[in-house]
């Protein structure tokens, strides 16, 4: 198993390391390669996220800050969701 995790513009170094854990662990008992991208917007509170994995798996998801979406364990019960969808 791979996981290549992409975080950008989420202003906070400790909570992308936190976030960087949760994602490797959501995937941990998931076979084959994975691409993780977070990415913080400047022009609003919603990040947006994209999962792709083998065979063709793709999603992609907008968390929102006011749903309170932007913490780790949020993140990572999200991908859990989406990768067994």
């Amino acid at each position: 198993m791979g996981v290549t995790i992409e975080l950008q513009n989420l202003g906070d170094a400790e909570l992308c390391r936190e976030i960087a854990v949760g994602i490797e662990h959501a995937l941990s008992d998931k076979t084959g390669e994975w691409r993780v991208s977070v990415v913080g917007s400047r022009e609003t509170e919603n990040w947006d996220m994209r999962i792709e994995g083998p065979n063709g798996f793709e999603r992609s998801y907008t968390l929102s800050r006011a749903a309170g979406q932007h913490g780790p364990e949020a993140i990572r019960k999200m991908i859990l969701q989406l990768v067994s969808s």
